[in-house]
């Protein structure tokens, strides 16, 4: 099972907002939002809140592409986000997240016995190219027991 159907299937959001995995690296996570009008604004582009939780999952699939080897010890968690919105999305608008750590640090700290806490930024963008928003989520692993 791929991480974007394991996420699929476990984040019922994700489904909701019939949301395309098109990349998940422990490098990239490329993930796709399609225009529907259901999930649109008054201006007819995508909803805020649709942006945000595009963002969100392209963040959590890197989180799980660079550090789902540390599951049965450690469970992802995000812990504050912040999104800008640059300019106006329409039509489809896709997200890539990248680390803003290297995993080996990260995964240095929680050997550590500490709770480490990482960025991933977000670029949304709309199919013309323009950055539409600007989205940063700060995750931690929290040890188990």
């Amino acid at each position: 099972m791929s991480i974007g159907e394991m996420l699929a299937a476990t984040v019922p959001m994700a489904r909701t907002l019939n949301l395309e995995f098109l990349e998940t690296t422990p490098e990239r996570a490329v993930v796709a939002l399609p225009d529907q009008g259901e999930y649109h604004n008054h201006v007819g582009g995508p909803h805020a809140g649709a942006m945000f939780t595009l963002g969100e999952s392209a963040s959590g699939a890197i989180v799980l592409a660079a550090f789902g080897d540390q599951l049965s010890r450690a469970v992802p968690l995000a812990v504050r986000a912040e999104i800008a919105y640059k300019k106006l999305a329409m039509g489809a608008v896709t997200a890539t997240a990248t680390l803003g750590r290297p995993a080996a640090e990260v995964v240095a700290e929680l050997d550590a016995g500490e709770r480490p806490e990482f960025p991933v930024a977000i670029e949304i963008q709309r199919g013309d190219g323009a950055v539409t928003g600007e989205m940063t989520v700060v995750w931690t692993l929290r040890p188990n027991g």
